[in-house]
């Protein structure tokens, strides 16, 4: 059987970390490229710490492009201090991590999306963990896309429970409303893995503990980073007792639908305000079969963190 083909679109912070760990540890797809975003950090930020850690996971052979740098309605983006209370200034819970002998690639991340499309087809997953921006530009520079990719599985939006940014709105999509409405309203296969599935996939001091154990730098250096995580979690959520795994579930969903529970829904992202962000059924779409967007309101969260551990204990033990 072929592996599916996988690219990550990220705004590399800790969750994204672990997503990235995740992606090269599953044996069902093949990371084949990593597209930064802004968020977390700045996106020169993200795509350097996303080399950094692909190298330090023995894996420098995966390409990074740069994405577009601020949101489709802004003309620059400036990291919100929340963002950096929670993954640290740098990302990665200040953590050090040694400078990859890889350098950026000269294609953007934009085209890398597109060219992929057309190589790969029905066996491509786009795993977008950070705002829409880049995949909402792909679809306007090339729209035959959208009818060329397998699958979209993003970590992003809430439908059953409250936001993190707003009472009705994920960091995310908060990011770039516009650029996600014209994503979810698109006919791309898409599954939306919200903060609905994910504050219910935590990690502890428990398994970081496991990690550390390895005595390699993987194991040591991931541990110190997702710690970091775990601390700033005890601040703004101290009410899940550990910190979400909202970007790693979003690759094992990618890769392993069954591992959720999904509702058929035509879907909007609110682009006014007071709800700019909303992530909800689209109304005027409502008679309309729901053939393309499925939205993930439950989680086997017991078998996704024993394939999660499982996977990166192995990972971290070889490097």
């Amino acid at each position: 059987m072929s592996k599916y083909k996988m690219i990550l679109d990220l705004d590399t912070g800790i969750d994204d970390a672990l997503a990235i760990a995740y992606a090269l540890a599953t044996p069902e797809s093949e990371l084949i490229g990593i597209v930064s975003s802004y968020g977390n950090v700045l996106v020169e930020r993200a795509a350097q710490n996303s080399l950094n850690l692909l190298e330090l996971l023995g894996h420098k052979e995966v390409p990074v492009f740069t994405g577009l740098s601020h949101s489709s309605t802004t003309s620059h983006f400036e990291v919100m201090p929340i963002s950096a209370q929670i993954h640290g200034v740098n990302g990665v819970g200040e953590v050090a991590l040694k400078k990859a002998s890889r350098p950026v690639e000269k294609m953007n991340g934009v085209d890398f999306l597109i060219e992929s499309a057309h190589t790969y087809k029905k066996d491509l997953i786009i795993v977008p963990t950070g705002p829409l921006t880049n995949l909402a530009a792909a679809i306007n520079k090339d729209p035959s896309i959208v009818d060329l990719i397998g699958n979209v599985t993003l970590m992003g939006g809430a439908l059953t429970v409250p936001g993190n940014v707003t009472p009705v709105t994920e960091a995310n999509i908060n990011q770039d409303p516009i650029a996600a409405n014209q994503v979810f309203r698109s006919n791309l296969n898409l599954t939306m893995v919200g903060l609905d599935v994910t504050t219910r996939t935590l990690l502890t001091t428990n398994e970081t503990s496991t990690w550390r154990a390895l005595a390699t730098t993987a194991g040591e250096k991931y541990a110190d980073i997702v710690d970091y995580y775990i601390e700033a979690y005890k601040v703004t959520s101290p009410h899940l007792g550990g910190c979400a795994l909202h970007d790693p579930l979003a690759v094992a969903v990618a890769v392993e639908p069954s591992l959720v529970s999904t509702l058929d829904l035509n879907m909007k992202v609110d682009t006014k305000a007071p709800f700019a962000g909303r992530t909800i059924g689209d109304e005027t779409r409502i008679n309309l079969p729901a053939t393309h967007t499925k939205v993930a309101v439950n989680v086997n969260t017991q078998k996704f963190l024993a394939e999660f551990m499982q996977s990166l204990t192995q990972l971290f033990s070889k490097n």
